[in-house]
């Protein structure tokens, strides 16, 4: 099993600087030429001694480089299944959002904030504007620069905020696919209006990984 995280973990079309971006490719190219070269290796050293069922590689953002090579048997693609927000800067492809988390309007301390009830589902790494969560629906709303997403409160701002009030729901996109299944212990399955299905999460189902 293998993990490409300098590929798969990094979306190669940030907003930003574009010396940066340009930098981010070539070490992904140039990484991924080597990688393949390192992985088949070892597979065969492997090989030598024992057969091997299957070979695991790659994640969401490195899905096709990894399939291309020829000793990979099965790739991991778990957050992409969601579609969250660190998948939005990618050139290979777009995700299309498939998980949400709602939160309720309890606070307006100006007619030009809206504050969120908790929200902090921060994504792990390093610490940047690509690991908060995304307001998605109403449409138009952002996180403030000062507070960010909180532990105990989220302010947004932004149009849509003016006319929020009390107990309305803003709709978010985590980043990554750890925060929700971490702090909830159902996934509710939606299609149109009705909810259809509900899951448990690990934590539902009474584990606590972390």
């Amino acid at each position: 099993m293998s993990y490409e995280g300098q590929i798969a973990g990094m979306g190669d079309n940030q907003p930003g600087s574009p010396l940066k971006r340009a930098a981010l490719r070539a070490m992904q190219r140039l990484s991924a030429r080597e990688l393949a070269e390192r992985r088949a290796a070892a597979i065969t050293a492997i090989e030598a001694i024992t057969p091997l069922e299957f070979v695991n590689g790659g994640g969401t953002g490195s899905i096709e480089q990894t399939a291309a090579e020829h000793v990979i048997t099965e790739i991991g693609a778990g957050s992409g299944l969601y579609g969250p927000g660190l998948f939005d800067f990618y050139r290979r492809f777009k995700p299309r959002p498939a998980a949400f988390f709602v939160l309720p309007v309890v606070r307006r301390p100006t007619s030009k904030i809206a504050t969120l009830l908790g929200g902090g589902w921060v994504a792990s790494g390093p610490i940047g504007p690509d690991r908060m969560p995304t307001p998605t629906w109403p449409r138009g709303l952002r996180l403030t620069g000062l507070e960010g997403a909180g532990e105990v409160q989220t302010p947004v701002l932004g149009q849509a905020a003016h006319g929020m009030r009390l107990g309305d729901q803003v709709w978010l996109r985590h980043a990554k696919a750890g925060e929700l299944c971490e702090r909830v212990n159902v996934l509710h399955l939606v299609s149109g209006h009705q909810i259809v299905d509900q899951v448990p999460t690990y934590r539902g189902e009474g584990h606590a990984f972390l």
